[in-house]
């Protein structure tokens, strides 16, 4: 009988909001990044994966692809050329061809084979880093924004790249307000919007509930376990 039990909770990190990702063996060939989706209704392959399996564009008429997990099983795949964090995305067509229940809860596909239950594991780990990965993905970004992040934690003397037509276009600059004459000054200037006549106040500090602060804590703690963020220093 397939099921899940706290015993399955073993090994995972718990609590987690974290997707079921999975390697599978696609083609003769182990393949990490894969999205067990059970609220989809197609199997879906990116063009990454579909290149590395040595397939090719006349191969894209109906066809089946052998996805395995210990035991074989076929299912139809359609190539999206789009981005994504996944090499590739298998749902319910799968799961049902492979008699198996997943739970992302416990981080885990389940399946019955030769009078057995064998399962196979997500990663957390991995789950995690697509998550700030797409996160950080800028699909429509300006090369110029590339180039000013590259940079940004960096002095300027460190960044040539940037300075070189600064001081080529100087002379384009509004460097004060004298610079730009007949631009009204309500639009460049900025001031705060506050009445002058009532005496500003302190506010007194707020201390966040606890609960709050340790929802904060574990976050962080999540975060730096990946490798998403790290401590630093400022002198």
């Amino acid at each position: 009988m397939l099921g899940f039990s706290d015993e399955d909770k073993i090994g995972t990190i718990q609590p987690h909001d974290d997707a079921l990702v999975v390697t599978l063996r696609i083609g003769g060939f182990d393949v990490k990044r894969v999205l067990v989706d059970q609220g989809s209704t197609m199997e879906v392959m990116y063009p990454d994966l579909y290149r590395g399996l040595n397939l090719k564009p006349e191969d894209l008429t109906a066809s089946n692809s052998p996805l395995t997990g210990s035991d074989v099983v076929e299912v139809d795949f359609i190539v999206v050329d789009a981005y994504s964090l996944y090499t590739a995305i298998v749902a319910r067509p799968w799961l049902y061809a492979l008699g198996a229940v997943s739970s992302t809860l416990h981080q885990k596909v389940k399946y019955p084979s030769e009078g057995q239950v064998k399962d196979i594991v997500g990663n957390q780990i991995m789950a995690r880093r697509c998550m700030m990965a797409a996160i950080s993905h800028q699909p429509n970004a300006e090369p110029s924004t590339s180039i000013g992040k590259a940079y940004s934690n960096q002095p300027p003397q460190h960044c040539p790249i940037m300075n070189q037509p600064m001081r080529e276009n100087a002379d384009v600059f509004a460097w004060d307000a004298c610079k730009g004459p007949g631009v009204d000054p309500s639009f460049i200037c900025h001031h705060l919007n506050v009445n002058p006549s009532v005496t500003p106040k302190k506010q007194p500090p707020r201390c966040p509930l606890k609960e709050h602060a340790n929802a904060v804590r574990d976050e962080v703690m999540k975060l730096k376990k990946v490798g998403a963020i790290k401590k630093v220093f400022l002198s």
